[in-house]
């Protein structure tokens, strides 16, 4: 019998982070850790008690205005709206149907951070940034995150009841989200592929049985713990279901659809969304991230493109003084304009005929 191959050592040293987001990382990764119980419920005290809500405003706030909608009885979105409603052309800004991160569990729409984070893209991109506050598990376990994504995807693209400076359907409405969010946002990209201009993925959460390279390496990075991620993913998954589940282990589930030669299964990728895939280099789900795209592009996605961020740790892009959180903003923005002006093109040159 073949002897196992030893796991690879974790990566040596630590990730290059300035002492301020080194002791805020610290300390976020040990309230997390703190407020998930053994019986598999969480601690939502503990957690508020760091986990800052932002509150909207209606007034313009360095450019941007925020304020919160009722999509259904349990579904609320955050809206943000920089002051630049149009483009140089005189057209309607895209909008971006944003998914938070937080493992499934953690965080809102209104948490500080992303509250931040989406006013930096508003403005970066320019757009019109809906953030949705998605049902969390576990209390909320699969796919009631997916119907909440799609239902607010559905919301916007009718118009989100009016509340969009567009008169109009928006000319073109793009999907993203971090971690978890990244993870969501794929699911429903894949439910409404034609409706959907592209797809950002912030270090998207995917899983498996099988430990990758990456996983085994950097189990002791920043919120790289193994026990912490199997903790996340029983409370997400429906009862008994392993992390090789198609919600978890995506590239699989997209690898077994190509395999499935000319069937609807197969030819659905070949009409996913062009998608962005940003990697980090101190991030444990890196390699399943890769696999993601090499997945994508294998069943013949459109347009399939990955930024790594060498540096960067998981979460990196809500530390809004780290250099890749600002170069991160600069390539969603990079992404979301020229896609939006590639389909403003066709649009023009199927109008010609």
């Amino acid at each position: 019998m073949a002897t196992p191959e030893p796991d690879p050592p974790p990566r040596p040293g630590k990730p290059p982070l300035p002492w301020r987001a080194r002791l805020l990382v610290g300390a976020a990764s040990t309230l997390h850790a703190a407020s998930l119980r053994r019986d598999g419920t969480v601690n939502r005290f503990l957690l508020s008690l760091f986990d800052r809500a932002a509150p909207p405003t209606p007034s313009p706030v360095a450019g941007v205005s925020s304020t919160d909608h009722a999509v259904s009885d349990h579904l609320r979105v955050r809206l943000f709206t920089p002051t630049t409603t149009s483009d140089a052309d005189g057209e309607q800004l895209p909008v971006v149907v944003y998914f938070h991160g937080g493992g499934f569990v953690f965080h809102s729409a209104a948490s500080a951070q992303y509250d931040e984070l989406c006013r930096r893209l508003a403005t970066a991109i320019p757009a019109v940034v809906a953030s949705v506050d998605y049902r969390l598990a576990p209390e909320h376990r699969l796919p009631a995150p997916y119907d909440d994504g799609e239902a607010a995807l559905r919301w916007v693209l009718a118009g989100a009841g009016g509340v969009l400076p567009c008169r109009h359907r928006p000319a073109a409405v793009f999907v993203a989200g971090d971690s978890a969010g990244g993870n969501v946002a794929h699911h429903v990209a894949a439910r409404l592929p034609g409706d959907v201009a592209g797809l950002v993925a912030l270090q998207p959460f995917f899983g498996g049985e099988a430990a990758t390279e990456s996983e085994l390496r950097l189990r002791d990075a920043p919120f790289g713990a193994p026990e912490r991620l199997a903790w996340l993913w029983r409370a997400f998954l429906p009862p008994g279901a392993t992390r090789d589940h198609d919600a978890a282990n995506v590239p699989d589930a997209i690898r077994r659809d190509a395999d499935a030669g000319g069937g609807g299964e197969g030819r659905r990728w070949r009409a996913f969304p062009a998608t962005l895939v940003c990697v980090g280099g101190w991030d444990v789900h890196q390699d399943r991230q890769r696999a993601y795209a090499d997945a994508l592009r294998a069943a013949g996605a459109e347009e399939v493109a990955v930024v790594e961020y060498p540096d960067a740790i998981h979460g990196f892009y809500i530390l809004g003084e780290l250099e890749e959180s600002r170069k991160l903003v600069n390539d969603v923005a990079e992404f979301v304009n020229r896609r939006a002006e590639q389909l403003k093109k066709r649009e023009l040159d199927h109008a010609e005929y």
